[in-house]
């Protein structure tokens, strides 16, 4: 974070000093973690479900903490006591990104821009490719993991400095009004939408054309000019350039797409190659692409990271070389290790819901070929409401269509996956529902034979991330 006085945080976030002087400095990074704190930092205590951060203050401290942002006063402690400590932590974030938009618009600034990213699937993967190639044209500041609410997004914000060229943030949303909060915050001059799916289905309302309202407000949200980057493929996310306020920049298949692909091929393993278009008036400048990252899927999320880093003043050459480059960062995203034994294990197990669950399996099937058995080990998807049984049905009967050799459902939340497989023709052993992790675990420590191919696939809730790293480890 930049340097701040308690006086100035005080204010920043409608705060009462307690223990400490108002021109104290703050010089260290922001956490949440007593465990990360570093000398010179603010330790921020807030209460949770399980743990309350007050309790951990006094050992931030000790560890150098120069500073903490509470709900109450600790006595002996240096705070900055607030009515809502979550709150205040967004406040603080709003008036840090002020300040550097105010320095960076100065003569030899550093041009700061921010990026926000949102979508049903692919934010994660989309903000780790972009932030890459950001990396190479300058100092560029993206989110830790999938660090995309109320709580992560501050924290990243707080990362950035004078020197930051690009921040990168990843907002996610699972009711109305939550982006309307994040970009109140950290309002994007670009805001990229990749698709309105049926994530989180059950804290929208109105199925996913309240999804889509939801994820317009990205756009709403945009610095006054700033660019709306737009899936023209999905009609649901074209229609939000109805509440752009300047540039809409539309990437996809569709032929009046600014930003678009051509030639799609994929290796053996399910990595793709394609020609990245940029139309500018009428002119057509194309480059060549091969992709390290695991899936068709991705292809979409790549050109959404090249039509933002176009938009933010990167040229075609630098993207195309940085989209070839980029890898896959975040854990248990389409994460493929080959064991030793012969097993090819392809862990995406952080997140899933009905969009992802489907590309995951498609690239199952690709990886897998004609010549390798695939195994499909596959948890419960949370948050779809209503939706919860047709979808899960529906991957049920989607894995025999997709004829994938053995099929694991993990648990009674997902039981209407083979319920669906059954329903579509499925019979014998090919769909097996175990109990839980364990149960999964035991089962293909005995099933598992070299040449198999296993994806495992999950809403993180659910536990399977657990499995993913036994079977990554050769332990299941």
């Amino acid at each position: 974070m930049i340097a701040l006085t308690a006086a100035e945080i005080a204010a920043a976030t409608h705060g009462t000093r307690s223990g400490i002087a108002p021109e104290h400095v703050v010089t260290g990074p922001v956490v949440t973690d007593s465990r990360e704190v570093l000398p010179g930092g603010l330790f921020v205590a807030l209460p949770g479900e399980h743990v309350d951060g007050h309790d951990f203050a006094a050992g931030a401290v000790a560890a150098g903490a120069a500073l903490v942002l509470a709900a109450r006063e600790l006595p002996g402690l240096p705070c900055v006591v607030v009515p809502d400590v979550e709150r205040a932590l967004g406040d603080l974030a709003r008036e840090v990104l002020v300040r550097l938009r105010e320095a960076a618009a100065v003569p030899g600034g550093s041009g700061l821009q921010v990026v926000g990213i949102t979508g049903s699937v692919g934010k994660t993967t989309t903000k780790d490719v972009l932030a890459q190639i950001c990396g190479t044209a300058g100092p560029t500041v993206a989110p830790v993991r999938s660090f995309n609410n109320e709580i992560g997004l501050p924290l990243t914000v707080l990362r950035a400095d004078e020197q930051t060229r690009f921040l990168v943030l990843e907002m996610g949303a699972s009711g109305p009004g939550h982006l309307t909060y994040l970009t109140d915050i950290a309002p994007p001059d670009v805001a990229v939408v990749l698709v309105v799916g049926q994530a989180h289905l059950g804290g929208f309302g109105g199925g996913v054309d309240g999804v889509a309202r939801a994820k317009a407000e990205i756009v709403a949200g945009l610095v006054p000019g700033g660019t709306a980057v737009l899936n023209g493929d999905d009609p649901r996310v074209r229609a939000m350039s109805a509440v752009a306020p300047g540039r809409v920049v539309l990437f996809g298949a569709a032929p009046d797409a600014e930003v678009r692909v051509e030639d799609v091929r994929l290796d053996a393993v399910g990595r793709a190659s394609f020609r990245l278009v940029h139309v500018v008036g009428r002119e057509r400048h194309e480059r060549d692409v091969e992709l390290r990252l695991v899936g068709e899927h991705h292809v979409h999320n790549a050109l959404a990271a090249a039509a933002a880093a176009l938009s933010v003043g990167l040229d075609l050459d630098e993207v195309a070389t940085g989209l070839s480059a980029a890898d896959a960062l975040s854990p248990h995203r389409m994460h493929v290790v080959d064991r030793a034994d012969g097993v090819t294990v392809v862990d995406d197990s952080y997140n899933a819901n009905p969009d992802s669950m489907r590309a995951a399996l498609k690239a199952l099937a690709v990886i897998a070929g004609r010549e390798r058995r695939s195994v499909a080990v596959l948890g419960e998807m949370l948050e779809l409401g209503d939706e919860h049984r047709t979808a899960h049905d529906a991957i049920g009967r989607l894995v025999v269509r997709l004829n994938i050799g053995l099929t694991v459902v993990v648990g009674e939340g997902a039981r209407a996956i083979r319920d669906g497989a059954n329903h579509e023709g499925s019979w014998g052993d090919e769909v097996v529902l175990v109990d839980d992790v364990q149960s999964a675990a035991a089962f293909l420590a005995d099933e598992l034979r070299p040449g198999d191919v296993v994806l495992v696939k999950s809403s993180y809730g659910a536990g399977l991330w657990q499995l993913g790293d036994r079977l990554v480890a050769g332990d299941a």
